[in-house]
């Protein structure tokens, strides 16, 4: 028996492979890869082993995709797997015996997802699924048969099960109830555009909900939505359970849209890592520009627009109203980075580098250095026992808007954790935020 092990150094720049025979200790590097900016955090599907011990599968973006690569134990690349000028989203699993790959991934559009098998030799590439939309497998261990979880924007969740060629055998849930409440509340279509801006050379994806009554000579504010983190994705063609407050607004009159800024994720590689040791500064510009865009057309009110956001997407919302104060006359932040000072090392240092590196790319770019900036409504949000934000970012935020003689408003939920729930507490959260838009906005 031998043991495969995965090394990577500090920086997350570089990855090595190593077997290591268990009875005398001896390691023999077999893979290295290095990249001028990082290697995704890896997780347990980085490496899979064929059956028989002779082979194993990676996935890299050193071509600027990701992708998966066969190699043989002695290290030898044996072919490229999956190729193309998009991304692998999700690897499903392997079936030894026929040589096949099954993964999910990003190929028709960064806003769906479809299900493929693939021989191991890159040969006989099938799609398996058939909707346009959020495709998700569960295959059965010996790969006779999969569950696959299906949706869209508007259309709840249906789980269905198949045969390994993808045949339909049977739904097992179609959230019918679902559906016919999501009829009675008239739920307004979630549409889907892209955005030109002046500073990026991608256009960048975004949804937008109007209200059930829109009339296009009339003016609406808009509220917009982001998290904005890297390889992240809001702006999907999936259900999402965000669509329950965003209608509820929509209701009330606004007009709620999101944009996927620089840096999200199933663009490839320079669209993610482009945002390297500046975290939140092309972000920022991204979201500022996208709403000076919207402002311009007919329908939305250019002197009404919010932003708001949780955790990375708190850290952007205030950054926007700061940066952005002639554009944003209000935001909210849940549990926002106020420094990635303050952050784990693991995820800071992946896209930031070391902070004694790269002082100028975690200070310029903190929004505690920027509380001088702030002109339009600000409700600061945070659980006061959060171990993945800490509570630190808050009160060292709030402390400087207090010395910059900024008046603002803070919410703070005793012992709760970046999550925010338990008991009242994520309708009291949401009452909140409810409130301060139709004060403020």
């Amino acid at each position: 028996g031998k043991l495969a092990i995965i090394r990577e150094n500090r920086l997350q720049n570089k990855i090595e492979i190593l077997i290591s025979n268990p009875e005398d200790g001896k390691n023999e590097v077999i893979y290295t890869e290095t990249n001028k900016y990082y290697i995704e955090r890896i997780d347990d599907s980085y490496m899979t082993m064929t059956d028989d011990g002779d082979y194993f599968i990676i996935n890299s973006e050193k071509d600027g995709w990701n992708h998966y690569y066969l190699y043989d134990m002695g290290g030898k690349l044996v072919n490229q797997i999956t190729k193309g000028e998009w991304d692998v989203t999700d690897f499903i699993g392997i079936d030894s015996k026929n040589k096949t790959l099954y993964y999910q991934s990003a190929e028709e559009s960064p806003l769906t997802r479809d299900i493929y098998s693939i021989r191991f030799d890159g040969t006989k590439k099938k799609k398996l699924s058939t909707q346009k939309g959020w495709n998700r497998a569960v295959f059965s261990n010996g790969f006779k048969y999969y569950i696959q979880y299906y949706s869209n924007a508007n259309t709840p969740t249906v789980i269905t099960l198949h045969n390994s060629k993808g045949k339909l055998i049977r739904t097992l849930e179609d959230n019918s109830k679902l559906k016919e409440t999501v009829k009675e509340y008239n739920f307004s279509p979630v549409e889907f555009l892209s955005i030109n801006t002046p500073s990026s050379k991608w256009d960048l994806n975004a949804y937008m909900i109007k209200p059930a009554n829109f009339d296009p000579n009339k003016k609406y504010p808009m509220f917009m939505y982001l998290y904005g983190g890297p390889g992240s994705q809001q702006a999907t063609d999936r259900w999402s359970r965000d669509w329950a407050w965003f209608q509820m607004l929509a209701q009330k009159g606004y007009i709620v849209v999101c944009v996927d800024n620089r840096g999200t994720g199933a663009r490839g590689e320079e669209f993610k890592k482009m945002t390297y040791g500046q975290l939140g500064k092309y972000e920022t510009i991204d979201q500022i520009e996208a709403a000076q865009y919207l402002s311009t057309l007919p329908y939305i009110d250019e002197n009404r627009t919010g932003i708001w956001g949780w955790s990375y997407g708190g850290f952007m919302s205030t950054s926007c109203l700061f940066l952005g104060n002639d554009v944003f006359e209000m935001a909210i932040a849940v549990a926002p980075v106020s420094s990635w000072r303050y952050y784990d090392s693991i995820y800071t240092e992946l896209y930031m580098g070391l902070p004694q590196d790269n002082a100028e790319g975690y200070d310029n770019n903190s929004p505690l250095n920027h509380t001088d900036k702030l002109k339009g409504k600000y409700l600061l949000i945070h659980g006061t026992a959060d171990d993945n934000v800490h509570f630190q970012n808050a009160i060292e935020l709030s402390e400087k808007l207090v010395q910059d003689n900024k008046q603002f408003e803070m919410q703070f939920y005793m012992d709760k954790d970046h999550g925010i729930y338990g008991g009242n507490t994520r309708l009291h959260l949401y009452t909140r935020m409810t409130n301060f838009i139709l004060d403020n906005l």
